[in-house]
């Protein structure tokens, strides 16, 4: 009888120990979920959307990276206007790819702002896969620096939509564009997962995404736009932020009411939001 008492809490312990090893190896299939693109594929968005390429190397670009053992490409697209103020730099969010991703081609070209935006390793064209945070990081940081010399002299915006917050507030940390624009941000991937799976420990997460640490060290303008019905990420990560916002970036929160996490974009709100973060900044 001992035994079958013993047997159940270890039979227990066994399984979770299972769990926590299975979410360690795949928790990349957990938090990216790309979809594929064949090489062929043609996006209509305009004549004046153009694919780029970013070539990687064998090494990242910065001493903190990871060092990539699959040299890769990434695709991004460019919306390229005539004569443009500037340049949003665009990291999206954890699922689909650009063909998803790029919409409202007709906003950017009325605010006069190209466009930017990267797919991140094995969504849409780019090659690879993601195998770490500071091989994302690196990633982003060498697509801005292919992208922001062209635009000197002229307003550079950083935009993070969801997963592409994080990604963004870091650069934004260490590049100081004209504003930083989080949509729909968490405060990072460990208090978000913290709600969600409390029964995992914060250890086992090999991305934890800090935003806040992030925006803590930002010494630009910052906006932050949250939906109030966000059901993924709730507006209270929106809230944190700002507080841990550094007083010289002036952070401030467009709430969107009505707004959830998948439909934010479709509410005028959120657009009118975008269209006065861009007024508060100064000519160049």
């Amino acid at each position: 009888m001992l035994r079958s008492l013993w047997s159940v809490p270890l039979a227990l312990a066994l399984v979770y120990a299972l769990l926590l090893a299975l979410l360690w190896v795949a928790q990349e299939k957990l938090i990216f979920m790309p979809a594929k693109l064949p090489a062929d594929h043609r996006f209509d968005f305009g004549a004046d959307v153009h694919e780029v390429w970013i070539d990687r190397g064998s090494t990242g670009t910065h001493p903190d990276a990871a060092r990539n053992t699959d040299p890769v490409r990434l695709h991004a697209l460019h919306l390229r206007l005539p004569a443009p103020d500037g340049v949003v730099f665009y990291l999206h969010g954890n699922a689909g790819n650009l063909d998803s991703w790029f919409t409202n081609a007709a906003f950017w070209r009325q605010a006069n702002l190209d466009l930017f935006m990267l797919d991140y390793r094995g969504y849409g064209k780019s090659g690879g896969r993601v195998q770490s945070e500071a091989q994302l990081v690196d990633d982003v940081r060498a697509a801005w620096q292919q992208v922001a010399p062209q635009y000197a002299g002229k307003r550079r915006i950083v935009f993070g939509r969801s997963l592409g917050s994080a990604l963004a507030a870091k650069l934004s940390a260490e590049v100081k564009p004209d504003l930083t624009l989080l949509v729909s941000p968490y405060e990072s991937l460990v208090a978000l997962a913290a709600e969600h799976y409390a029964w995992v420990p914060r250890a086992l997460l090999r991305y934890p995404l800090r935003t806040d640490e992030a925006v803590a060290r930002l010494a630009n303008p910052l906006v932050i736009v949250h939906g109030e019905r966000d059901e993924i990420i709730a507006l209270h990560h929106a809230q944190r932020l700002l507080a841990h916002a550094a007083p010289a970036a002036q952070a401030r929160l467009v709430r969107v009411s009505g707004a959830g996490h998948n439909d934010l974009q479709l509410f005028p709100q959120y657009l009118q939001g975008l269209r006065d973060a861009f007024a508060s900044l100064p000519a160049k």
